[in-house]
């Protein structure tokens, strides 16, 4: 058939392509529209994101879930060639005719642009953005839904059409190159996942594979919306990848790459939303990749091993296995010395060794022979640790690991921190690992912070070993230590302060190989500014400089995954101070004014998602808030490993907005009922909060002044509606997917969307 035979029985494979430049966008999700003027179907949804709806709505005759999505894309330079699998499996009663439409970049360039249905290419025709946008308007004002709207004003191509029979599978493959964007110094390439969220189930399998490529040495990598997994086999190339089983993808897939010479590179990205309040910025920093052992500084490493009764059997085999780990891939040139404790303290030897084949073989010899059984005497374990430590030239790190509450000698928490952190005379980095629920979380939490490092957590079903590798994996080759990061501002007068302020991680750090440092923080004057990262590299000090811009005001929303990833760090840190050194009605005011900014629930917080709180009740908020920081109280048991663990993940987030499920949904702890909970009526998307009041969706800005907003009501699918969809583009349609009404703020206009 024809490329342009839309028959009234027809349905719609969308695939969404790709937008070279305002961003650079690959889509290539499908989704199944039926155009017969006589039927009104709307786009599937997987059941878990049905909204308000008492029992599973029956399977309609035409419904069709996405099976597979694999994408293969090599960025070379600024030159992307991408290759999208996408699996179709008709789970309705009756055959369905499809044609696929796909929309066109902004500017209307795809190279060498092939679509496959099972093997077999097919023809595609052109439509311009206007015929497009006409097109779609139908669709959406016919079905009544607004999942197609963020197509709008883009060119696209349509295929011919084919039959899909019920239970059948069709594959269609797009292979074409595109031109990736560059975003403030770095190269961006961004997949929109969020459109395969329109399956009648989740997706089965979502994998993506990025491979890069570049005549520079690639510095920073960083995904601030997935975990990318990174693989880096040299300077010139790495790869990024994705993959999740049973999946609904909810937000785009974004990656940034830069390039650059020298030992570190260092990137800057600013966000600007309101020239009247203080910018975010966010700053990525790499190590270069080292080829050369010998050039990477010599380290000290002391582990101090748990070995009181409460660790016997498998805990303490693999505490051995990570012992063992450790010892193998220690370097020449390092020093080392393991401490084991129960009651009494034992050391390999007295003094730390050399690290080499004959002191390895004798250390493999001392951990076989560790066996659990006594008590826990943590202060003397530390002390003798630290008491070993004489050079404050070289890198050192304390691995610490304890699976339960001090019982002998110093059992109080204060001096046992006081008496770690006196005996740390070289600024040695403390690592904690807390080993199952009876462990005094706050305590490792106290002396982590009071000794420059960090404290992790290994819940009971998890492997001691493969948590500790994976660690020392990470820390094993430091390559720029004591790292200190200044902003110079052009034109900065003394008078003005610093150039930025709030700064996350906020303790001096080590850069290591493969590592990279993602640093988040706040300014207050925008401009053209000097970045000098300085730290020591070998035996030598050293220091690199990098330009940056601080934005005085951002145009539009691309980066504000800035903002909301400051944000998730800023409550990290709050929850930290009223947990380490109690509670602070200023720091207890910011947490609840974050949180409900920007849908952050913590176990503090989560009165938010109550459909009948009062957002706008600022006082009791806070005295519910201040209420429930109570549970900090809680320093054993799974309620306290959870709540620090919890702690931590916000304080080291790489990727925003704040946590949500497979479909979108917020959740949290909840260390009252000790389990993870998902709600139902807080979603982020895009820069954006809503909370759900009344049977709408309500911004989190005028949630709090429900009484006092002059609202424009807009009737959906109505002229208007559309008027204002093509005026302000992406910056509203983004947030008009959302099934009930929704209320937001556009410039100075408020708009009830009914």
């Amino acid at each position: 058939m024809a490329a342009s035979a839309f028959r009234p029985t027809r349905m719609l494979a969308l695939l969404a392509l790709a937008s070279l430049f305002l961003p650079a966008v690959a889509r290539a999700q499908g989704v199944l529209i039926d155009i017969d003027p006589n039927h009104s179907i709307r786009l599937p949804r997987p059941i878990l994101v049905h909204i308000r709806r008492p029992s599973p709505a029956p399977q309609p005759p035409e419904s069709y879930k996405i099976k597979e999505l694999a994408v293969d894309a090599t960025l070379k330079d600024q030159v992307a060639k991408v290759q999208v699998s996408q699996s179709f499996v008709n789970t309705g009663s009756r055959q369905m005719e499809v044609c696929f439409v796909f929309p066109l970049p902004y500017d209307g360039a795809v190279d060498r642009l092939t679509l496959l249905v099972d093997g077999k290419e097919f023809p595609a025709k052109l439509m311009q953005a206007d015929e497009a946008r006409s097109l779609y308007e139908s669709i959406v004002r016919k079905n009544k839904d607004p999942a197609l709207l963020e197509w709008l004003g883009a060119g696209l191509f349509k295929t011919s059409v084919f039959p899909v029979p019920p239970g059948a599978e069709r594959k269609v493959t797009l292979r074409y190159s595109q031109i990736c964007r560059k975003n403030q110094g770095l190269t961006e390439f961004v997949f929109p996942l969020s459109t395969a969220k329109y399956t009648s189930h989740p997706v089965e399998s979502v994998r993506l594979r990025v491979a890069i490529e570049s005549a520079s040495a690639i510095k920073n990598i960083y995904s601030p919306t997935h975990a990318v997994g990174i693989k880096r086999p040299g300077d010139h190339s790495a790869v990024a990848e994705f993959e999740r089983q049973n999946e609904v993808p909810t937000s785009d897939f974004r990656l940034f790459y830069d390039v650059g010479k020298g030992v570190v590179g260092t990137s800057v990205i600013s966000y600007r939303p309101d020239k009247q309040e203080d910018g975010y910025f966010l700053l990525l920093a790499s190590p270069k990749i080292e080829a050369k052992d010998e050039r990477r500084p010599a380290k000290t490493v002391v582990f101090v091993v748990d070995r009181s009764g409460s660790m016997s059997g498998k805990k303490i085999e693999q505490a051995k296995g990570a012992l063992k780990f450790v010892l193998n891939n220690l370097r020449k040139g390092d020093l080392f010395n393991i401490v084991a404790y129960d009651s009494e303290v034992e050391s390999f030897r007295p003094e730390l060794q050399k690290f080499d084949e004959e002191s390895r073989s004798a250390a493999f010899g001392f951990v076989e022979g560790i066996y659990a059984g006594g008590s826990t005497n943590i202060e003397g374990a530390l002390k003798s640790a630290f008491g070993q430590l004489t050079d404050s030239s070289r890198p050192t790190y304390v691995i610490f690991l304890t699976d339960g509450l001090p019982t002998v000698g110093e059992t109080n928490e204060a001096k046992i921190v006081a008496s770690a952190e006196q005996a740390n005379n070289v600024h040695a980095r403390l690592f904690s690992f807390g080993v199952g629920y009876d462990v005094n979380s706050r305590l490792l939490d106290k002396l982590v912070r009071a000794n420059f490092g960090q404290s992790d957590y290994v819940s009971p079903d998890e492997d001691i070993e493969a948590k500790v590798s994976q660690f020392y994996q990470r820390i094993g080759a430091p390559v720029m230590t004591g790292l200190d990061i200044q902003f110079d501002l052009e034109g900065l007068k003394a008078a003005d302060g610093k150039a930025v302020n709030r700064v996350y991680p906020r303790e001096t750090l080590d850069l290591f190989a493969g590592e990279q440092l993602v640093l988040v923080g706040r300014y207050k004057k925008p401009g053209d500014a000097k970045v000098t990262v300085r730290g020591r590299v070998g035996d030598h000090d050293e220091s690199f400089d990098f330009p940056a811009k601080l934005v005085k005001k951002s145009n539009d929303e691309t980066n504000a995954f800035v903002e909301k990833l400051w944000a998730m760090r800023r409550v990290g840190e709050i929850i930290d101070e009223l947990d380490l050194k109690g509670k602070n009605d200023e720091l207890v005011k910011e947490l609840v004014e974050l949180a409900t900014k920007h849908g952050i629930l913590t176990p503090y917080t989560s009165f938010l998602a109550d459909e009948n709180a009062n957002l706008g009740a600022v006082a009791d908020n806070r005295r519910q808030a201040n209420e429930r920081l109570d549970l900090l109280e809680r320093a054993a048991g799974e309620s306290g490993f959870a709540q620090r663990k919890a702690k931590a993940a916000f304080q080291n987030a790489t990727e925003a907005p704040a946590a949500a499920d497979a479909s979108g949904r917020a959740r949290y702890f909840s260390a009252d009922e000790e389990k993870e909970v998902v709600v139902d009526s807080v979603r982020n998307l895009g820069s954006k909060t809503f909370y759900r009041r009344d049977d709408r969706w309500v911004e989190s800005r005028l949630a709090d002044r429900q009484d006092n907003v002059d609202r424009q009501s807009v009737a959906r699918y109505s002229d208007e509606y559309f008027r204002l969809v093509r005026e302000h583009g992406k910056q509203l349609t983004q947030y008009l997917i959302l099934e009930e009404p929704v209320e937001l703020q556009l410039g100075e206009q408020v708009y009830l969307f009914e």
